[in-house]
């Protein structure tokens, strides 16, 4: 139970000291408690004594008030202490998470982690916050008020002090023996609550597909499935925890015959006053209050070690290192971009073997290739998304890998074939390129991406609000905004990773004339399957099983046999190319 509370405290950084303040609040709050129990004695042997009179009854109800009323102040004051440093502790540890996340490599969002992000954002860090930060101080509180009420019983007598340590001792066995056992069952409720978040997510995206192929009964029937299998976690847990909350109430209700029988034997053998008997009688029933309060609160406690077993995991998840101390040089002899005998795997499944080639500053290096053959992955690469088994990849003539991330970042701008929008303004979302440029520039940016006019129709302009993910815009809408966004950042490297694979036929003359603004005066690294966009580069480079089948410009590979001219003589069977650049 301590070592909970301790791994609590552990994470609790600058907050750490007002919890452990609210503990202090806490322990003279048992104090107060148990002072009417005194004063209920006081005022019993005075009775039996014949001593009592009417200005010792009201001192005592002074007292009594005084007790009642210190005990509420006491109460209050730790509560605002633990509640509000647990919040407080949960907000920046949400914002680590954001950091720690930001420098994952992005393999960790493809192998089903999102449900696992989630759930540990939305549903651990919530327990803990909402559960347990608010009850640290009066667990202590009640493991203080336990040891006030046996300091007591030892006072009045050592056989009686000795016989309730050891019922205490046996208390904790058990207890132990049932935190251990509801350890093991709150995790495989918080795993379902992870597998409940990730199907959740998973019908949410894939609902467009669902009903297309009327899927909707059978992938309704998985995630009712999920809510079922959650359901009965959560009541084979409650049920774990009732069996042995049961087993410690008839322990609580022997302890306190124990205590009673045993105070009766020494008052008749003249051994313990009938004063101190009457006193033992006032509270030997409450004598275990405090350790039952304790573990009837021990369920919720494991589960937050559940919940905090997710949240390190998350948290020991290997970052990218960004130990580079290099910058990367405005001027260089040394190619633009360098591949050197670049392996990469994911896991244990090679994607590419041995990649060398090199771009040249304000050239243009068109990959294509079959899908699944590494073209995106050379991307990934060269923007450090992950990093290189072997060899080297280098901008400039610098390693990638010894060079700060952040001017990595600032030397090179992609536009995705997927675009994704912040629920935030157009204004903000084109400015996040250079957040310290100004209106105009944030505009400039927004005409030259062809962009300007749609958002000066939206009702608010720049202002309007974009929904989750620019879902209220067109996918070309989107696309012209993102490129806004590359045009303002003014990076030397661009990447186009399909930039109009998606985009309606209306759109893409637009998407077009943006691109090729932004790629005035860039070096580019296109990723595309449109010979019109691709016919002119300096040098293309045909990408299948991770490695370079073919290099050379249009022209070459097009006399050649090979997978490059089989493309190109596809496409314009069918047109796919003729017509659509």
């Amino acid at each position: 139970m301590l070592s909970l509370m301790k791994r609590i405290l552990s994470v609790s950084g600058k907050y750490k000291g007002k919890i452990q303040l609210a503990f202090v609040f806490s322990f003279l709050k048992s104090i107060m408690a148990k002072v009417p129990i005194g004063l209920a004695f006081v005022i019993l042997a005075a009775f039996y004594d014949g001593t009592a009179n009417a200005a010792l009854c009201l001192k005592v109800g002074i007292a009594m008030a005084a007790s009642l009323i210190l005990q509420i102040l006491l109460q209050h004051t730790a509560n605002r202490l633990q509640s509000a440093a647990g919040y407080m502790v949960f907000a920046e540890k949400r914002m680590e998470l954001g950091t720690h996340l930001r420098k994952m490599p992005m393999g960790y969002f493809t192998e089903g982690n999102l449900g696992k992000i989630s759930s540990v954002l939305s549903t651990d860090m919530l327990f803990i916050e909402e559960n347990c930060m608010n009850i640290l101080a009066d667990m202590m509180s009640y493991i203080f008020a336990e040891v006030i009420l046996l300091a007591f019983l030892f006072l009045l007598n050592v056989w009686l002090g000795l016989a309730a340590t050891a019922v205490i001792l046996i208390l904790i066995v058990v207890a132990h023996g049932m935190n251990k056992d509801s350890l093991r069952y709150s995790s495989i409720r918080q795993e379902q609550s992870e597998n409940l978040t990730e199907a959740v997510l998973d019908f949410i995206e894939g609902i467009g597909i669902i009903k297309t192929y009327n899927l909707l009964g059978e992938k309704s029937k998985e995630l009712s499935d999920n809510f079922r299998t959650s359901c009965k976690r959560s009541i084979d847990f409650e049920e774990n925890a009732a069996v042995w909350q049961r087993g410690l109430n008839l322990l609580y209700g022997i302890g306190g015959v124990i205590i009673l029988t045993l105070s009766l034997y020494l008052n008749a053998g003249s051994v313990l006053d009938t004063t101190f008997l009457l006193g033992i009688m006032l509270f030997v029933f409450d004598l275990f209050g405090p350790i039952k309060a304790l573990y009837s609160d021990s369920a919720r406690l494991t589960v937050m070690s559940s919940c905090m077993d997710r949240i390190e995991a998350v948290f020991n998840e290997q970052e990218l290192p960004d130990n580079g101390r290099s910058t990367i040089p405005e001027h260089s002899k040394a190619p633009e971009v360098q591949f050197k005998n670049v392996r990469f795997s994911y896991g244990n499944k090679d994607v590419l073997h041995n990649v060398s080639f090199d771009l040249k500053k304000n050239n243009m290096l068109a990959l294509v290739g079959p899908s699944g053959g590494g073209k995106s992955t050379i991307a990934n690469l060269l923007t450090r998304f992950w990093d290189v088994k072997s060899g080297q990849v280098l901008v400039r003539g610098k390693d990638v890998r010894e060079v700060k991330l952040s001017d990595l970042m600032n030397n090179i701008s992609m536009v995705f074939q997927r675009v994704y929008l912040f629920q935030d303004t157009v204004y903000n979302n084109i400015s996040m390129g250079r957040p310290d440029a100004g209106e105009a520039e944030v505009i400039e940016a927004a005409k030259k991406a062809r962009c300007y006019d749609f958002i000066m129709a939206l009702p608010d302009g720049f202002q309007t609000m974009i929904g989750e993910g620019g879902e209220t815009l067109s996918g070309g809408e989107k696309q012209r905004i993102s490129i806004a966004r590359c045009i303002l950042k003014d990076a030397p490297i661009v990447i186009l990773d399909e930039a109009t694979a998606s985009v309606d036929a209306d759109n893409e003359s637009y998407i077009q004339e943006a691109i090729s603004e932004l790629c005035k005066g860039k070096t580019l690294l296109v990723i595309a399957h449109r010979l019109g966009t691709i016919r002119y580069a300096d040098k293309i480079l045909v990408i299948a099983n991770g490695e370079i089948a073919q290099e050379g410009t249009h022209e070459e590979l097009i006399q050649m046999d090979g997978i490059y001219k089989s493309f190109v003589t596809v496409r314009e069977t069918t047109k796919g190319w003729s017509r659509r650049e």
